[in-house]
């Protein structure tokens, strides 16, 4: 039984993604766990600190009422999307979540999952430079099962993405 309205995200996302930070020389390992997407549970399962995970969001930026435009929003994993800088930034009318659907056709991959990188040039990827504050990141990648750490100054190198003050840290 198919479901039209729920397509199956591409299982090759992590593929495609392994096979890029290869082919880059990126330094980097992959490691198997539970199924999780919850950035704090995430963190305690794979034992690292949760300001080294990158949250990746896709975010629906406004222009006018008919130019909407999709951003893949990533933060350390202690904070938040800070919408209102997005807004600001971009020079938007407006920004928040994307709806569900629409980001995971976007992202190619369930929420939860999605990597720090974007592999459709319709998702514009950016960063918030405290992301570089660790040497090393961490991050779900194209799976719920499947996790990848990497020095940080390799995934600015192969991601590009536009550094853009984004983050909000969570209150202590």
């Amino acid at each position: 039984m198919t479901q039209p309205s729920n397509p199956t995200p591409s299982p090759d996302i992590h593929e495609r993604l392994v096979q890029l930070l290869t082919e880059q020389g990126a330094r980097f390992r992959v490691i198997e766990h539970v199924p999780e997407g919850r950035t704090e549970l995430i963190a305690q399962i794979r034992g690292n600190r949760l300001e080294q995970a990158i949250k990746s969001m896709v975010v629906q930026v406004r222009y006018g009422k008919k130019d909407n435009r999709y951003y893949l929003a990533n933060v350390p994993g202690d904070c938040r999307v800070d919408f209102e800088a997005i807004r600001s930034a971009l020079e938007a009318d407006s920004a928040a979540f994307a709806p569900r659907g629409k980001a995971e056709a976007l992202a190619g991959c369930v929420t939860g999952s999605i990597p720090p990188f974007s592999f459709n040039e319709e998702l514009v990827v950016l960063a918030d430079p405290a992301i570089q504050e660790n040497d090393e990141v961490v991050f779900n990648a194209g799976r719920l099962d499947r996790s990848i750490f990497m020095k940080s100054e390799d995934y600015i190198r192969i991601a590009q993405p536009r550094l853009v003050k984004i983050a909000l840290r969570a209150a202590a």
